[in-house]
């Protein structure tokens, strides 16, 4: 079965920087555009990033843009997230998500059990 497992979560200070990892297993990795979203305290979810299967193409949220960045490796089965100039907002667990194909039109359908990123002076 798929399974998808999100570490590198902690605790940073404001203007600080983490990347996170995930783990992909039971399915072609290189066939599918792969996602983050993440969920604040008290809020719902929110969309963070896509990346196409080959990683040519990515795009963000307004609210990450110019600060994160997605990347993959194909050839470890692992999705990144580097995180630079954290903000308290920022607070919220990841979450990784696999689509339906290769481009993330497909939509989601598969996900992680988060990793918790805390943003605190």
């Amino acid at each position: 079965q798929v399974q998808l497992v999100e570490s590198g979560g902690g605790l940073v200070q404001p203007g600080g920087s983490l990347r996170l990892s995930c783990a992909a297993s039971g399915f072609t990795f290189s066939n599918n555009a792969m996602s983050w979203v993440r969920q604040a305290p008290g809020k719902g979810l929110e969309w963070v990033s896509d990346i196409e299967s080959g990683g040519g193409s990515t795009y963000y949220a307004d609210s990450v843009k110019g600060r994160f960045t997605i990347s993959r490796d194909n050839a470890k089965n692992t999705l990144y997230l580097q995180m630079n100039s954290l903000k308290p907002e920022d607070t919220a667990v990841y979450y990784c998500a696999k689509t339906g194909g290769g481009t993330a039109g497909y939509g989601m359908d598969s996900w992680g059990k988060g990793t918790l990123l805390t943003v605190s002076s």
